[in-house]
């Protein structure tokens, strides 16, 4: 049976271990040839030699996605590995959380700069290429934080509520190319990405949950997009 991601070229960011790593597997059984990008070169060769164990093509970079000349490798390394990019998964992220009046300015920088300008920089990258063939997904990785406020959650907060303006702002721009950007916004996932004291991780969302709308919004029909999709768990951990 043909694959629908079957030749395309999916590039995911933090794609080294959790939500990323299930959304790489995800788009690698649809057929997608993946270049995987994270701060953690052993973690990539670990994740890298698991998904060819599992028959996907992957290629991966080193790479801090805060710096222009580190995209610039990452893309010009992805097509001349694997070819043009057809699908850019945002997903690396950090997260900062205590009141706000106590963080530092490198604390906002260093979140702002890989939850946000990253994925500007990103897109910024992929987008003439797929503006040239009229096609492609951009997908980022946002929250329920960009929608929900919380005590300790305000840069962290600030990163997600931006990304969800910028996702947006994106769609409208590329729309008329036949790119379509859409974003996910995430409860609590059981990962080891925040302190999960004190609730059942069997009752929260799994990776997996995430990659199965990576997929969902991969496989949409090509006349419409889905811009966006919360998820929460069926039962409050």
């Amino acid at each position: 049976m043909e694959k629908p991601l079957n030749g395309k070229v999916a590039l995911v960011t933090g794609g080294s271990r959790g939500i990323g790593l299930a959304v790489a597997r995800s788009l690698g059984r649809l057929g997608a040839k993946l270049s995987l990008c994270s701060r953690h070169a052993e973690k990539l060769e670990s994740a890298a030699a698991e998904l060819q164990g599992e028959g996907a093509r992957v290629v991966v970079t080193a790479a801090d996605v805060t710096r222009s000349s580190d995209i610039g490798k990452l893309v010009q390394k992805t097509e001349q590995s694997l070819g043009a990019i057809d699908v850019l998964v945002n997903n690396a992220g950090i997260g900062y959380f205590g009141p706000f009046q106590g963080a530092a300015e490198s604390d906002w920088d260093a979140v702002l700069d890989t939850n946000l300008k990253a994925v500007f920089l990103l897109g910024k990258a992929v987008a003439p290429g797929m503006i040239e063939r009229r096609s492609g997904h951009i997908i980022n990785i946002a929250s329920l934080a960009g929608k929900n406020a919380f005590a300790g959650g305000g840069i962290y907060c600030a990163s997600k509520w931006g990304l969800l303006g910028l996702t947006e702002c994106m769609a409208e721009d590329l729309r008329q190319y036949g790119i379509r950007v859409s974003a996910i916004c995430p409860g609590t996932v059981a990962t080891d990405f925040s302190p999960h004291a004190g609730k059942d991780v069997r009752k929260m969302l799994q990776a997996e949950d995430i990659a199965h709308a990576v997929e969902a919004i991969v496989t949409q029909s090509p006349q419409s997009f889905i811009s966006e999709i919360l998820l929460r768990p069926t039962q409050k951990p």
